[in-house]
């Protein structure tokens, strides 16, 4: 499938450089240069442009399409056609199984070439590649005798009608059709006669058309005709010969090409000023990932040489063949003389080459151990300037195949041919290639060589088995026809930045799945009994003291170091909201009340209480289902009830729920009751099975949000949702209607069956807290239609449908990524079969444009795929509840650099910020998805600890968009509180700033106050000591002492005399004046 083709592992985005490096010119290039594009670094897809180009191709680039004349012309033994090898290999039994598959017929081009030239026209195309078929002109291939006037004719009008029509005939002399009559005489190309039986036949050609063409090839890719006609014999005429067949017919097509070529230049380029080339045909080739040594960059090079070189050095090198191949070959090769190897040199205008499926299938074969087929044009076009020199180039064969099955509706072919265009585009810009034409292969559908009709590679659809061959365009016509009018791929807009602030209130966050419990403090100093002495035997360790057990408390939170270790990681993204998730299994290990781990529950009130000291928000999630063994992260029992599917499950989430909301609602706002409960459901067998495991989800979340309304809300001021697994679903097709239907039936499979029964839509069909109408109705009728006793989709009675309406306090989604969705082939047809039986429910395809960059583990970066589905959102549902994206991000296998998180994190907060000031979108939060690799480089903005927890790039690119508040134009820190609490948080920062000299100064303060006081108290003291001396000498009965105890002692007891001193000294002070 789609989704499976190799994506390239070169670096071609390096190559522009390259060429600068080692100095090309237009004059030549430098034999075995090609070998430095295999060793330069993997490609960095986050560099605008080097995975996908919005870039248009220079002017006049010249457009085009192509057919053969035995593929299509069909007329096979009509109006003097002689019979070519081919007409002789189908009718025979040496073709095979397919011998019953002819070209008698075909596409009937040569009756229908006028509807041809309307085909032609619907595309808007400026060239068109045909070949002439020889054995019509002379049917016993000896152009010294009289021509065919009816192929002459015939050929004339063609080029007649393109011209009036301002379209540029592309003339092929020999497109594997060689008369019948020069195999069975001479042997075919096995014969160096026909060296000079086909300079006479291009002469004829070159007179008679010349000047009505400016561009001719003197043949289609000869590497396939040797190899695969006298090598393999898959090809007419069938031979299969020894190691020496394929070498020697090679020799002659080269020299037949050159004599050609020469023959041109000296009679016919003076006055008809045209060109002349041969197409070669390629394949392309990478070493295994990681295994980039020398020695598998010279298996490459020598790969590419034993195809395109074998031709390309010869005629565009030094006019020999590659060293390789003399090495591999030896004297088996032919040899070229001195004279001749100056006579071959040369002999092409321009490079022509041929990129498709048969070189690709070929060099699949011929590959060695540990390389890679990938069909990637930049790099063979890199690889020829690299190679020969600044050639101008046209790519005269390129596109892909379809099944035959596939009718019109060719959606691979679509994103193959804008790869492969996209790529010709790069080669342009980034690679200086001067490649000045492009033409999709093929106009019409056509005999396939060696597959027959069995499988598809035109532009329009011809159905074999109607008489008329009526031509119907593609899709894959229909998106060629826009590139050719866009002239390439102009930016539509979807990478334009903009600029603004998120909201104040905006969540900041990150996202972790469940929590790691750390049963055991890991700060035991209160907890260890023991006493302890140091340096005993002097080896400075800690001995305890023995007989003695100290007095312990309990483990407080401050003593989970793990904790504050992980909190300071998260804070230091500069994050305001942490999200993750509880352990269901390990707080109720039964599933229900009768086991509590409080254990379990005073950590994680300790993590609560930890971030609500750092001012720091928690997220909470009840449930993180996980697809690992044995219980999908439900408790034991509860799973072996049945799980989802078992109504008792349903009653213990409300129980848990309800357990979480009294011990930890208090320090948190937001709660998720279940993460992905659409990616749940995924993990049961058959489609009731999954049906009904989402009934029980939605209804245990209903329970558990009905719960927290009712009995928590007014207390804590909490928010319930439950989060959402939305890659937006993008139609394949574009010019399908089933394909968009198809894209917006997996959208509500995939949110709307969960947000519908929980919100009101703005669509009048459908009742409150029920399924989506269209989802009812699409099940009903495939039920139906599959004879199956009534849809799948479980009910709900009234009462359940009251609780679930309304049963949502904001929305939250995980976005990741974009996919590519198709009907499956089979949901389009009639009568049901096995292969229908097995598709999903919701019968969509999902596919991946290899266009698009990929992480490393294959998840395709599409920012624009995240304000697509908020808008989806926002549409059916409106803007009263907020939407906040609780989960978000991308493998990155880069240790600490991770430039893809960088360029993730700023393309979709992008996006996001699009859909918020341009859309409308009421969005109030984005999540990164996570804190912390587990081992390897993945989704983590930190190494895992076994990496010391290293930050990563990515982190300083978040906190940045988090201070800025988003990318505004001045690039200032976001401000969101008012002028007098602006100013008192700068007092603030300044005091926290001189923190040092200002305790220290309160220390002197302090001290200076406390010691006048006791200053001021002694004199004061001293003072009233003073009067009352003198004022009890001169009154003597104005005042009564009365003496107050100084301690409580048995009766006859006297008290000693530094006691009685200390307790006077406290009854004078307690002297009472009457």
């Amino acid at each position: 499938m789609l989704s499976h083709l190799p994506l390239p592992a070169l670096p071609c985005f390096l190559l522009s450089l390259l060429l600068l490096m080692c100095g090309w010119n237009k004059a030549a290039g430098s034999l075995g240069q090609g070998r430095r594009l295999w060793q330069q670094p993997v490609p960095d897809p986050t560099i605008h442009g080097r995975s996908f180009l919005h870039d248009t191709f220079p002017p006049g680039f010249l457009w085009g399409t192509g057919t053969s004349a035995f593929q299509t012309e069909g007329a096979w033994d009509q109006k003097g056609k002689g019979q070519s090898i081919w007409d002789h290999y189908t009718h025979s039994a040496a073709s095979g199984n397919w011998a019953t598959e002819t070209a008698d017929v075909a596409s009937d081009s040569y009756a229908r070439w006028e509807e041809d030239v309307d085909a032609l026209e619907y595309l808007g195309v400026r060239s068109y590649s045909f070949s002439l078929s020889w054995p019509r002109l002379f049917p016993d291939g000896n152009a010294r005798g009289r021509p065919n006037t009816a192929a002459v004719e015939h050929y004339s009008r063609l080029l007649d009608r393109l011209l009036e029509k301002k379209i540029q005939p592309i003339v092929t002399l020999y497109h594997w059709d060689l008369p019948q009559d020069l195999q069975e005489s001479y042997g075919g190309w096995k014969n160096d006669s026909l060296v000079g039986m086909f300079e006479e036949y291009a002469a004829f050609c070159f007179h008679t058309y010349g000047s009505r063409v400016r561009y001719w090839l003197t043949m289609h890719n000869p590497y396939l005709v040797a190899v695969q006609g006298y090598g393999t014999g898959v090809h007419a005429p069938g031979e299969i010969g020894g190691p020496s067949g394929p070498l020697i017919v090679a020799h002659n097509l080269i020299r037949a090409h050159a004599k050609a070529w020469h023959t041109y230049n000296t009679y016919f380029r003076p006055t008809q000023k045209g060109e002349v080339s041969i197409v070669l045909g390629s394949h392309w080739v990478v070493p295994q990932k990681g295994q980039v040594t020398a020695a598998n960059v010279e298996l490459c090079q020598q790969s590419i040489e034993a195809v395109l070189g074998w031709f390309a050095n010869p005629i565009f090198g030094d006019g020999d063949y590659p060293l390789s191949m003399k090495a591999q070959h030896g004297s088996l090769l032919p040899m070229f003389t001195p004279e001749e190897k100056l006579w071959v040199q040369k002999t092409a205008d321009f490079f022509a080459l041929s990129f498709g499926p048969n070189n690709l299938r070929l060099g699949r074969i011929l590959v060695p151990h540990g390389q890679i087929v990938t069909p990637d044009l930049r790099c063979i076009l890199g690889w020829v300037k690299l190679e020969y020199g600044d050639q101008r180039v046209l790519v005269a064969e390129g596109g892909w195949f379809s099944e035959s099955t596939v009718g019109r509706e060719d959606t691979v072919a679509i994103y193959l041919m804008k790869k492969f265009i996209n790529q010709v585009l790069q080669a342009i810009r980034f690679d200086g290639v001067q490649v000045f034409g492009y033409s999709a292969w093929s106009l019409v559908d056509g005999y396939e060589w060696n597959y027959g009709y069995s499988v598809r590679r035109g532009l329009f659809y011809i159905d074999f088995s109607q008489p008329n061959r009526t031509r119907i365009p593609k899709t894959s016509a229909e998106y060629y026809r826009h590139v050719i009018t866009d002239n390439g791929f102009p930016n539509n807009g979807t990478s334009t930045e903009v600029e603004g602030r998120f909201p104040c209130e905006f969540h900041w966050g990150v996202t972790d799945s469940t929590l790691q419990v750390h049963f055991h403090p890991s700060s035991p100093q209160f907890t260890d009994p023991h006493l302890y002495s140091w340096n005993v035997t002097g080896d400075g360790a800690l001995s305890p003291v023995s007989g003695v057990r100290l007095q312990t408390r309990g483990a407080q939170c401050t003593d989970y170091l793990a904790i504050r270790d992980h909190l300071n990681l998260f804070a230091s993204t500069g994050a305001s909201h942490y999200r993750f998730a509880l352990s269901w299994s390990l707080i109720l290990p039964q599933g229900d009340l009768s086991v509590v781990n409080t254990e379990a529950l005073r950590y994680y009130r300790c993590v609560l209480t930890e971030l609500d000291k750092l001012d720091l928000e928690a997220v909470i999630t009840l449930y993180y289902p996980t697809h690992r063994a044995p219980h999908m992260g439900l408790p034991g029992p509860l799973h072996a009830s049945g799980g989802w599917l078992n109504q008792s499950t349903v009653e213990a989430f409300q129980e848990y729920a309800a357990l979480c909301y009294q011990e930890l609602g208090s320090w948190v706002r937001y709660w998720i009751t279940v993460n992905e409960p659409n990616r749940l459901v995924d993990v049961y067998s058959s489609g009731k099975e999954q049906h009904q495991a989402a009934h029980n989800l939605l209804l245990a979340h209903a329970k558990a949000w009905r719960l927290y309304e009712r009995e928590y809300s007014s207390q804590q001021g909490g928010l319930v949702s439950l989060a959402l697994h939305a890659d937006w679903a993008e139609p394949a097709n574009p010019f399908l209607v089933s394909h968009t239907a198809a894209a917006q039936r997996l959208l509500l499979f995939e949110l709307g069956r969960f947000l519908d029964p929980l919100l009101e839509t703005r669509y009048e069909e459908g009742d409150k807290g029920d399924y989506p109408q269209e989802m009812k109705a699409y099940l009903e009728e495939r039920a139906l239609m599959m004879g199956l006793p009534g849809s799948p989709l479980p009910s709900f009675n009234e009462m359940e449908k009251e609780e679930l309406s309304g049963a949502l306090g904001f929305i939250a989604l995980n976005h990741f990524t974009t996919r590519l969705v198709s009907p499956y082939p089979s949901t389009q047809t009639s009568q049901p079969n096995l292969q229908q039986l097995q598709t999903p429910d919701h019968g969509c395809l999902l596919l991946s444009d290899p266009t698009w960059p990929f992480s490393g583990l294959g998840q395709a970066l599409v920012p624009w795929g995240l304000r697509k589905v908020l808008g989806w959102v926002t549409k059916r549902y409106g803007r009263a509840l907020p939407i906040i994206v609780t989960a978000s991000g991308v493998d990155d296998q880069a240790p600490v650099e991770d430039r893809l998180r960088q360029q993730y994190l700023k393309s979709y907060l992008q996006e996001a910020l699009k859909a918020r000031h341009l859309d409308g979108v009421n969005m109030q939060g984005f999540y990164v998805w996570k804190l912390q690799d587990r081992h390897a480089p993945q989704f983590g903005l930190f190494t895992s600890p076994h990496h010391q927890s290293k930050a990563k790039a990515s982190i300083a690119t978040y906190r940045e968009i988090i201070n800025h508040g988003g990318f505004p134009d001045n690039n200032t820190t976001q401000t969101c509180r008012s002028s007098d609490l602006q100013e008192l948080c700068t007092i603030c920062a300044w005091i926290f700033k001189n923190k040092p000299l200002l305790v220290f100064g309160a220390c002197l303060l302090i001290t200076a106050v406390m010691l006048g006081a006791v200053v001021i108290v002694v004199i004061i003291s001293r003072r009233n000591r003073s009067r009352g001396r003198g004022k009890g000498r001169g009154v003597g009965s104005s005042r009564r002492r009365v003496e107050v105890p100084g301690c409580s002692i048995p009766p006859g007891v006297k008290c000693q005399p530094w006691e009685r001193v200390t307790l006077q000294c406290v009854a004078d002070k307690l002297r009472v004046v009457h």
